[in-house]
């Protein structure tokens, strides 16, 4: 059987999930009329369960309801026109073309969408393979009792997923990573004083392959990787203490999420190689040159401003959003010069409507204790600002950073019921939880002064429950969850990226298990030169097509879309299939993701 055919026959078989739009396209109608037939079929499937017949059961309703509209969506002229592709008039090729040349061939991932869909709009989800549960039928103390098992039974089945994530607190792992550390100090030939000394890790950065390799197993792909990153001067960076939380072994599944912070893939330099030379400003995905009005500030909101006084980390994050700024590692040149940084404050001065600061960079606890101190002197001298918000990942790339002598100086100028210091830092995963971090944050805690996370969602901390994991600890040693962001959509890390809806899953299936003072952060998109948009309220975003390879594509709106006349932006996807075939490759049991395909 040619393959033409065998395709048009798996085609035609998923529509026999939904007859009545099967009809339609095998009709010899014209695309017009076979629009409005779809239109209406489905306007009479959205009405069914409020007649008085309805065999919908309520949940399986939300489903279709939910699954009716994003296909009324993805099937309306204005969708295509966004989206530059018509699903209807590609799903019309596919049943009636007699062959399949001159046309992008369906992928796997396009077939399990539709399939998907039709099963969403039919009321054929099967994601609800119980009967309702038994607690329902009673009352009272019986009713309670039956339901207080129902809810002992998922969390018993959510900390059988969280178990599998071993944290840096436990102490099997604090243990081994004591061995790596005198393995480290070793190579260094420096003492335990030393690890204890900051400047001592910035003086030892770990920046090439064969250096990395002498003190931890690598694989053939990481050790090529950052052998061509230092070729093509690609930013690479790792911290001796950072070092220390990596396994001595490659392949364990514990430090997965670890090494993908600073060892970038094959895939990511070639990509970074081919970017650099290119122009410049194609790697600037946030497009700050946009939304910066003079040299170090950045501004996408009406009271809030970025400062960026410092380029460069003491530890490069290979998913870095300003990876086209930053050239290496603990750069000297990277500190904003005294006249530029001169007028950024001046401007936050002449500027009273902005009432919060954002330092960051880069980190600016690379700066010394003195530069630091006379930096928040100078803005808590601006009577508009109210909160200072310090950006930083030192307290997991190397809390050696947050001395007694720092903590004081930041808290001078944190002064309750006038100013507020606060501290956002980026744990990613329960295994960065050391016992230093740990002390780093409760110094900090005890000076009054607040600790956030921004967890960055990568495919390497996107297991079931492996984010819920991670917020259970950081409440534990004192940081709040704050946000949850998704990785920027940059060419380069596609290696790292997830679907948007993974996110939504997550939330509303793991996170919503937890108690309320666990699951504080947000979940976020954040929009080129607009902003972050709140994907968790479906009233910021639509999917306004599926194309061929199995993409989704989403039109997202501006957070100020009810405040002024702004533009849309229009982001195409990871395939939620290829996302799901990666998961099994690593081992996880696709079952245990199936409701994915049924968030819009």
């Amino acid at each position: 059987m040619p393959h033409s055919l065998r395709l048009k026959n798996k085609i035609l078989n998923i529509l026999d999930l939904a007859p009545p739009l099967k009809d339609i396209l095998c009709s010899d109608e014209p695309p017009a009329s076979k629009r409005t037939k779809f239109q209406h079929f489905l306007g009479v499937r959205l009405r069914e369960p409020f007649e008085e017949d309805s065999s919908i059961p309520p949940l399986e309703w939300i489903i279709a309801r939910n699954a009716i509209e994003a296909f009324r969506n993805i099937i309306s002229v204005r969708s295509e026109r966004i989206a530059a592709f018509s699903f209807l008039d590609y799903l019309i090729d596919l049943v009636q073309r007699e062959d399949y040349r001159d046309m992008p061939l369906p992928s796997k991932g396009f077939m399990a969408e539709l399939e998907h869909l039709l099963r969403g709009i039919m009321g054929k989800a099967g994601i609800y393979k119980e009967k309702f549960p038994v607690f329902q039928k009673h009352e009272g103390r019986r009713a309670a009792v039956l339901r207080s098992k129902d809810l002992s039974r998922m969390m018993r089945t959510a900390r059988i997923f969280m178990d599998a994530y071993p944290g840096g607190l436990d102490e099997n792992v604090v243990r081994q990573r004591s061995i790596n550390k005198a393995r480290i100090l070793q190579y260094f030939n420096a003492a335990d004083l030393d690890w204890e000394d900051w400047e001592w890790h910035t003086r030892n950065i770990i920046r090439d392959a064969d250096t990395l390799a002498a003190l931890v197993p690598l694989t053939v792909e990481e050790y090529q990787a950052v052998k061509i990153a230092r070729q093509h001067r690609i930013p690479f960076g790792i911290t001796p203490y950072y070092l220390s939380l990596l396994d001595g072994e490659t392949g364990s599944k514990n430090d997965r999420a670890v090494r993908a912070q600073v060892i970038p893939s094959l895939s990511y330099v070639t990509r970074m190689t081919e970017l650099r030379e290119q122009n410049e400003q194609s790697m600037d995905f946030m497009l700050e040159r946009d939304t910066s009005p003079i040299e170090g500030i950045t501004r996408r909101y009406p009271g809030i401003v970025i400062l960026k006084p410092v380029l460069t980390c003491p530890q490069i994050c290979v998913y870095c959003q300003r990876n086209w700024e930053i050239s290496d590692a603990c750069q000297p040149d990277a500190v904003l010069g005294e006249a530029a940084m001169n007028k950024a404050l001046q401007w936050i001065a002449d500027t009273p409507e902005i009432s919060e600061v954002l330092i960051t960079g880069g980190d600016p606890l690379l700066l010394s204790n003195g530069k630091l101190e006379n930096l928040l002197f100078r803005l808590s001298q601006i009577d508009h600002v109210e909160r200072i918000r310090i950006g930083t990942r030192m307290l997991v790339t190397l809390p050696q950073r947050v001395t007694d002598a720092l903590v004081r100086d930041i808290s001078h100028f944190h002064k309750p019921g006038r100013r507020e210091v606060v501290i956002v830092t980026h744990f990613e995963h329960p295994y960065e939880v050391t016992p230093q971090a740990m002390d780093a944050v409760q110094k900090f805690r005890c000076c009054g002064i607040s600790v956030y996370n921004q967890q960055v969602f990568t495919f390497y901390n996107s297991r079931k429950f492996e984010s819920v994991a991670l917020r259970k600890v950081l409440r534990l040693i004192g940081v709040t969850p704050y946000y949850t962001f998704n990785t920027k959509g940059k060419e380069e890390t596609a290696d790292y990226q997830v679907p948007l809806v993974r996110l939504l899953q997550e939330q509303k299936e793991e996170a919503r298990l937890m108690p309320g003072t666990l699951r504080t952060d947000e979940v976020v998109f954040n929009v080129p030169g607009l902003g972050k948009n709140y994907l968790r309220a479906n009233q910021h975003h639509d999917m306004i097509s599926i194309l061929p390879n199995g993409r989704r594509v989403y039109e997202f709106h501006p957070w100020e879309k009810k405040l002024e006349l702004a533009d849309t932006y229009v982001y195409t996807d990871v395939s939620i299939y290829d996302y799901l075939q990666r998961l099994k490759a690593i081992g996880e049991n696709l079952s245990d993701y199936k409701t994915i395909w049924y968030y819009y």
